[in-house]
């Protein structure tokens, strides 16, 4: 791909997202061979930066840059970057650092990119999320027609089959603050009964991409970021899911994610025990 395309196609930035990602998890496989060590923390003591996730995300922001330097760029470790080329890199470098911190082989390197369209409005056009420790590689990327192809090493994906709300597995995850935590623990004891389980695994893009495949049943979590799910939103959409971005009972950033025949029912379970703020 030119760095001089500038309406390039979503299987041109998939190939770019792909690259990048590849070598990303190559360094951050290297780096967990090591003696893994905090740089620094963020929102509280327990939401950790590793120099291995500093390292991965400059390596993917220089390869991007090299080919389309006129890109912007919304990574979660360093500063954003604008563009004039109307294309937009979403990235997080490791997606489950706590789980890279402690040996628990669960982490992703994650990389969308997101299109302006002629009406102005943006859209995640491709998007990788690489499944570091276990090598599994799920892609989609929106055709020319607009249809999303989503695949899991190169092969297609889909969403569960339907079953009853009693009989579906549910991934979640926790905010950083304790404050948040105690109200998301609030909800899922109300949401538990009503539900197969839940898991909590640790990896939001992970966990999104585990729906698109079909393991889990629906995913919701409050304290997501963008760069947690672009990718794996895209790629659960193409696979048949429903993504709904709203306002948590915390007051943060809900992501619900489940089958498009299934969504309505799990999202009245978790609006019945309390995930979202009052409507």
């Amino acid at each position: 791909m030119s760095a001089a395309s500038s309406n390039p196609s979503g299987t041109e930035l998939l190939a770019l997202a792909q690259e990048a990602a590849r070598a990303a998890a190559d360094l951050v496989r290297e780096r967990a061979a090591r003696t893994v060590e905090v740089a620094a923390t963020k929102s509280t003591d327990t939401d950790v930066v590793t120099e291995a996730d500093r390292a991965s995300e400059d390596l993917i922001r220089r390869i991007v840059a090299a080919k389309r330097p006129d890109d912007a760029f919304l990574g979660e470790e360093g500063d954003d970057v604008e563009g004039s080329s109307g294309v937009r890199w979403i990235v997080d470098p490791i997606d489950g650092t706590v789980n890279f911190l402690y040996g628990v082989p669960r982490y992703a390197v994650s990389i969308a990119a997101e299109r302006e369209g002629p009406d102005g409005e943006r859209s995640v056009v491709a998007g990788v999320v690489i499944d570091v420790p276990r090598r599994i590689e799920f892609t989609g990327y929106r055709d020319a027609d607009g249809a999303i192809v989503s695949r899991r090493d190169g092969k297609p994906i889909g969403v569960a089959e339907p079953a009853p709300l009693g009989k579906r597995l549910i991934a979640t995850g926790f905010g950083y603050a304790a404050a948040l935590r105690r109200l998301q623990a609030q909800c899922l004891v109300r949401l538990l009964p009503q539900v197969r389980d839940i898991r909590r695994a640790g990896s939001c893009a992970l966990d999104v991409c585990d729906v698109a495949q079909g393991i889990f049943d629906g995913y919701l979590e409050e304290g997501v970021h963008l760069w947690d799910h672009a990718a794996a939103g895209l790629i659960a959409e193409g696979a048949g899911a429903r993504l709904e971005v709203a306002t948590g009972l915390g007051g943060g950033r809900l992501l619900l994610v489940a089958p498009e025949h299934g969504f309505d029912e799990l999202r009245a379970a978790a609006l019945g025990s309390g995930y979202f703020a009052e409507e």
